[in-house]
This record gives C-alpha cells, structure tokens and sequence, in this order.
C-alpha cells in the first residue's frame, strides 16, 4: 500500500517489534491503539523524513539510526510540517524556522521544552505501522451553528474554495453535505463563486452563498458581488480571516474585511467568540433575502471551530410577505391613466420576472404591447402575439416602433437605464417595489409603490372597458415580418472572414430548448443576442447593471446548480470566457452539462467599435486564443469548432444532446454583428 493511504486499522498481535515512547506522558498504550501500515521495512532512506496518513491523522515518519520514528506533523513553535523537513547530525529539523527535535521521540535538545507528540511504532515483517488513537466523535462548533442555521433558512448550495483560513468552516460544510443538507460546488476562482450566486439568486430570487479565505480570496469575490448588488440578486458571502490575535496587526492575508466589503454588503459582520453567532447567520440571510442584495459574514479563524451548544436560528416568523399592495390613491391615478390612452406600451424589466402571467393578462385586456428592457429579455415570449423583444441598445426595430407609436408607458419592475431608452417625455405609469426606484432618473407621472403582481392584478380588477384604446396586435406582428425579413437577409452576409452572428442566433434560436437557462456574457456577442435571438420561454441571466465581462461561464454554473433539470446555454466572446477559462474544469468535474456557445473574432470586438466611433485609432483590443473546441476536449468535455454556417445546426444539436460541458466555438467575424 501507498505510504499516504490509510490502510485498514489492524490491532497489534505483539509479536512485531513495539516501541512505545513514554517521555512525553501522552503516547497511550498500544492496546488502546488502532495501527495502519505507513510504509514497506525498506521504503524510507537513512537519515530521512516523510509525510506519511496514518488513517485520519498526518505524521512525520522518520529513519534515524536503522529506526523509525513517528512524530505530529506538526512543530510546536508555529505549527510548521515536521515532515516536509530535514534531519541534521542527528535532529530532525523544522523546515519553517530550524526547531530541532529528535526525531524518534520528538525531544527538544537540553534547554528546551516544547515537543512534537510522539506515537508509537511497530516494525513488522510486512512494514512499518504507527499506532493512533481514533478522534472521538465532532464536537458541535460555532461553524455547526452557522451551517445549520443557513440551511433552515433555504441556503442550499455553496459555491467556494477552501483554503487555510477557513477551514474549521469548510469542514462544517463537508458534514452538513455528508447529512444531505447543501451542496458545495469547489471553483477555481473566488470571483466565479460570486458570479455563479449571483446568477443563482438572479434566477430562483433565493440566495446561494460563495465561500473564501481571508484577504485575496475575499476580495477576489468583489466583482461577482457588486454585480450581485447592482441587479438586485440575493447572495450571502462568508469570508474565512486570520486568527483574532493577529488581526490588524499586519499578520499575513491580515485585511480590514468588513470595510473592504462595506459599499457592496448591505449587511456585514463579523462573527467573534462571544457573538450570538445563530442570530447574525440569520440576520445574513434575512438581509440578502429583504433587501435582495449582498450580506456578509467575516469568521476568524479560531473562531469557527469553537465548541457551541447554541441551537440554529431559523426563519419562521422572521420575514414577512414581499406582496405588497399599492397605496389606493397611486392607483387610482394610474386606472385614470391607463383608461385615457389609445396606445399604451408595457415595458417590463427584471423585476416584473415572476410576475408574468399578471402582466400579460393585463397587456391581454388593453390589446398593449410588452417590450422588456435587455435584462428581462424572454420574460414573454417573442411568439406571443403582444412580445415585441428588448428595447434599447441591444433591442429590436418592433420594439423601438411601438415605444415611438405610445401616448402611454406602463413601466413594471423597470430601472429606466440609459441603455433601454424608455422615453422620459411621454406619460409614465412606474411600478416597483423599492421607492427608491420610483422616477430614479426623472419624474414620472404616477408613480406606484407597491408589487408589481398585486398592483397590476389591482389595475386589471378596476379598469373599465377602454373603447378607445387601439388593439395593436396587428401593428406588431406587420413590425415582425419586416423585422424577420431583414433578419434573414443579414444571416446570409459572409465577408469570408467567419460567420455572423445574425446565422448563430439564428441557429440557436431554432435549436434551444424552450424551457432552458440562457446566460449571456458581456460584448458584440450580446447585442447580437439581443437583437437576433428570439425567446419562447427560455430564462436570460447577464450583468446587467455592473456589465461585468466574465460573467457568462460561471453564470452558467450558477444557474446549472438552481435548476439541473433545465438545459444551461452560455453564451460568450473570446474575452470574456477568456477571464474564466479554468472553470470549464469545474463544469466536468461535477458533471454539468453546459452547452457553451462561444463567439471567437480573436478581438475585444465592441472596444474596436467603441474605439472606431470616437474616431480613435483601434489599439490593443486583439486576442491571441488558443483553439478553444481542443481546450474543452483537453478538459474532458466536447468541443466542436465551426468555420462555416452550414455547420451550426449540427454542431450546436450534437453539443445540446451531449451529457458532458460542450463548447461550440464559432469562428465569427468582428463587422458582422
């Protein structure tokens, strides 16, 4: 057997040489013992030291003078590993700051108290065996309380990377996913943890939490989370720190955490010994999930493996309902409103997102257009005959026409960003939630405080029949034929320099399963999609607020884990799955079968816009890629690279048929967006 792999615990015979040392008063008695097998008679050298698993425990197995040692894998001094050091004219050496110990007992030399534990050893005929006490059995901890406490209140996946300063807490984890409480999903940066919640809570409007240590790793979470706050996503983030005793001392990773997190948490404390640790997980979650933002836990070190008898704190009677009905006056105004107008238009953003069939039995009684801004994209499908795609930049001419045609707009979970072009000279009817969102960037004519589900329900229940008002389903669907029309022409243009986005889209519009995730990355590729790809009842994740490029892989993730049993499209540039390359190994690590459609023009191709548009010369926006297809395969994924149009639809068929993450790279061209 490996020297590092446990073997299975055999009680001694006492026929085997036994050496127990005694010295220390802490070796136990070799009955009280159970032995694993660390090594063959032969296998250590002369005048060496290895790290060797002696079942659950880490031990320095040392050969000093034709005997084995076997010693805590651990220096007293600072917790250095004894078995990553040396052994020097007689004393094992410790590799952080030259403690000398003998490396049989662990002795220190003479003048010197502290010691390494010593266990004994046992040279038998068939190797060398160590003998060990098994740990008793976990002792509740504060880490324990946490856990426990974010599980009874909906916390079911985690997203993070365990590492030395939060470890007590990791393996709180560990045991609460052993007992099939959460799942942690183990990323290969901390700034995909916070984008995969991100996109978690974006989707199921519950919050799943991302996991670092202290310092880098927090603050590597920053980007994900501010996106997070940016667009209103619940997302609990738990930050292992340096211990107590060092804290603010400028001790390694030592950061001011809470301040570094203070603009983007909404909430953020930090758990010391003496907390009511329970209480403060609760309030963490209740925070994200009332103010639909980002909370914050700090955990010191010594902290999260504290022993505590504390009972979880859970959210019954805690957190009331979101339903909120709209001030009587408010909607009066806006019934008055709406009963004057002859071609009033819908615009629903994000937050209208579960909401929709309210929304579209009221565009359904007044005969109204509904246009979503570019974060709502899908929200109605662009087959219904009242869907007229995104408003906007990244919209559709159908859209754009009837907002120009409106003497109303209904706005419904709307932020009026600049880049929807909500036009602030017309009557406006705003609801949303938060009052802050309520003419945000201008007045409004009546703005509703209130749910956009109950309001709009109230709104549908006391209008009266409007005679007046102008069915427009005829107008839109005249402003999608000529819109499909164009549509068809561009997805022919072939400069011989790749294929246009007009074809993907196209092709992905055909082939994407009706009910699957879609989460979109930030570039000329989301334009195109915006405009191009037309939605039946497919769920559209993007940075919206932040426009964070980088985000569409671990989105991808994100929303694999909120819903496994929908197909997950992410759809990205070379730049931005550039930013996140490595987490396709997380997506065959764990098996999610992510169909990645990946728009390659080896450019930052809406910085050349960008940069051409404000008559500057185009400079530094070239990528240098590798072919992405044989990256997947290299990761133990599909990939498939296409050159051609004809190729989309079997690549991108073969790719959303595969139980594995596949990459359909499309080799496309910069100017055909």
């Amino acid at each position: 057997m490996s020297p590092t792999e446990p073997a299975e615990p055999t009680e001694s015979t006492g026929t085997a040489e036994s050496r127990v040392p005694r010295g220390d008063g802490l070796s136990p008695r070799p009955a009280d013992l159970s032995w694993f097998k660390v090594a063959e008679l032969d296998e250590l050298e002369e005048g060496r030291v290895r790290t060797v698993l002696a079942g659950p425990r880490t031990i320095a197995l040392t050969r000093c003078g034709g005997r084995h040692g076997a010693l805590e894998n651990r220096c007293p001094h600072q917790g250095g590993p004894l078995g990553e050091g040396s052994i020097e004219n007689g004393w094992l050496r410790c590799p952080w700051h030259g403690f000398d110990y003998d490396p049989l007992t662990g002795r220190p030399p003479e003048g010197f108290t502290d010691a390494p534990r010593a266990f004994p050893v046992q040279e038998r005929a068939d190797g060398v065996y160590v003998g060990i006490e098994l740990p008793a059995p976990h002792t509740r901890d504060i880490s324990d309380v946490i856990v426990e406490t974010l599980v009874a209140w909906g916390i079911t996946h985690v997203f993070g990377m365990v590492g030395h300063s939060n470890l007590g807490f990791a393996d709180a984890l560990r045991r609460a996913q052993e007992r099939g409480e959460l799942t942690y999903i183990g990323i290969r940066h901390e700034g995909a943890a916070a984008f995969a919640a991100s996109a978690y809570g974006k989707l199921t409007g519950r919050p799943a939490a991302c996991f670092a240590i202290a310092g880098p790793g927090s603050t590597n979470l920053l980007t994900g989370l501010y996106d997070a706050r940016a667009d209103r996503s619940p997302v609990l983030a738990i930050s292992g720190q340096v211990p107590s005793k060092v804290l603010g001392r400028g001790a390694f990773q030592d950061l001011n955490l809470a301040g570094a997190f203070a603009d983007v948490a909404t909430y953020s404390q930090t758990v010391l010994a003496g907390s009511d640790h329970a209480e403060l997980a609760a309030l963490a979650v209740k925070h994200a999930l009332v103010e639909r933002g980002v909370a914050h836990l700090v955990l010191p070190d010594e902290v999260q493996v504290q022993r505590s008898a504390q009972a979880p704190s859970t959210p019954e009677g805690r957190v009331g309902s979101h339903a909120i009905a709209p001030p009587q006056a408010a909607l009066e105004r806006a019934i008055q409103e709406i009963a004057l107008a002859r071609r009033p238009v819908i615009v629903v953003g994000h937050g209208a997102r579960f909401d929709m069939p309210e929304v579209i039995a009221l565009a359904e009684r007044l005969g109204a257009p509904v246009l979503t801004t570019f974060k709502a994209k899908g929200q109605i499908s662009d087959h219904h005959p009242l869907g007229c795609g995104v408003l906007g930049r990244s919209g559709t001419p159908v859209a754009s026409w009837l907002m120009n045609e409106a003497d109303l707009i209904i706005a419904l979970g709307a932020s009026f960003s600049n880049h929807t072009g909500i036009a602030p000279y017309k009557p406006i009817v705003q609801v949303d939630f938060d009052p802050m969102a309520l003419g945000r960037f201008h007045p409004v004519t009546v703005p509703v405080l209130g749910d956009v589900g109950v309001t709009v329900r109230a709104l549908a229940a006391a209008l009266p029949t409007c005679p007046d008002a102008v069915d427009q389903r005829e107008d839109i669907a005249t402003r999608w034929r000529l819109w499909r029309e164009e549509k068809a022409r561009r997805l022919l243009d072939d400069r011989g320099h790749g294929v246009s986005a007009a074809a993907v889209f196209a092709s992905l519009s055909r082939l994407a399963p009706a009910d699957a995730v879609v989460t979109v990355d930030v570039g000329n590729h989301a334009y195109s999609f915006g405009r191009y790809f037309e939605c039946d009842r497919q769920s559209v994740l993007m940075s919206g607020y932040l426009g964070s490029i980088g985000f569409g892989f671990p989105a991808a993730m994100g929303a694999w884990a909120a819903a496994p049993d929908r197909r997950v499209i992410a759809v990205t540039g070379d730049g931005g799955f550039g930013q996140y390359l490595a987490e396709f190994t997380t997506a065959v690590r764990y098996g999610m079968p992510i169909t990645h459609v990946l728009l390659n023009n080896a450019e930052l191709g809406k910085i050349s816009k960008e940069q051409r548009a404000a008559d500057l010369a185009v400079w530094q926006t070239s990528l240098h890629n590798p072919n992405f297809a044989a990256y997947a395969e290299l990761c133990g994924g599909l990939g498939i690279r296409v050159q051609a149009r004809e190729e989309l639809d079997a690549a991108i068929s073969r790719a959303l048929a595969a139980e594995t993450p596949a990459i359909v790279e499309v080799i496309s061209d910069v100017e055909l967006v």
